[in-house]
């Protein structure tokens, strides 16, 4: 699929010192139409979709504020964790909202494996079906969303 005009506004918004201090993208050089594709593939094969990820994260994050920055004990096996930064972001994406700077640190206790993911990652994820780029700091690996939030696939 051929990135238009819009796409190409999106992406330049994503890079570096625009946003954020590291961009989006991290080392990936292709256009963000086929980072959005190859991750929507990635999702249904999965047999998940964007809003069942990003709803899974909503409510780990809800559950976790309960703790005010200290881990809550989450049933069956998690630890959640809030932090908070002040300040917020926009989406590269555009539109009217901002994003508080908030960090949800999840642990899953049965697999010994943890994941960091922001209110802004929520969005991009339900809205956009973006996960960031490859090489991103901050990119978050569908699969590893699915096996640490024990995601179930909707068949």
């Amino acid at each position: 699929m051929k990135q238009t005009p819009e796409m190409q506004e999106i992406q330049e918004n994503m890079r570096p010192g625009v946003i954020t201090l590291e961009g989006f993208l991290g080392s990936d050089s292709r256009n963000l139409i086929d980072i959005l594709l190859e991750d929507e593939g990635i999702v249904q094969r999965l047999e998940l979709t964007h809003e069942a990820i990003a709803h899974r994260m909503e409510k780990l994050r809800d559950a976790g504020k309960e703790g005010l920055g200290e881990f809550v004990s989450v049933p069956p096996h998690f630890d959640v964790r809030i932090s908070s930064v002040r300040g917020k972001l926009p989406s590269p994406f555009g539109g009217k909202g901002l994003y508080p700077k908030i960090n949800t640190t999840v642990v899953n206790k049965e697999l010994n494996r943890e994941i960091t993911f922001t209110d802004l990652q929520i969005h991009l994820i339900k809205n956009h079906g973006f996960y960031e780029g490859r090489g991103s700091r901050f990119r978050l690996e569908p699969r590893d969303l699915m096996e640490i939030l024990k995601i179930i696939p909707q068949q």
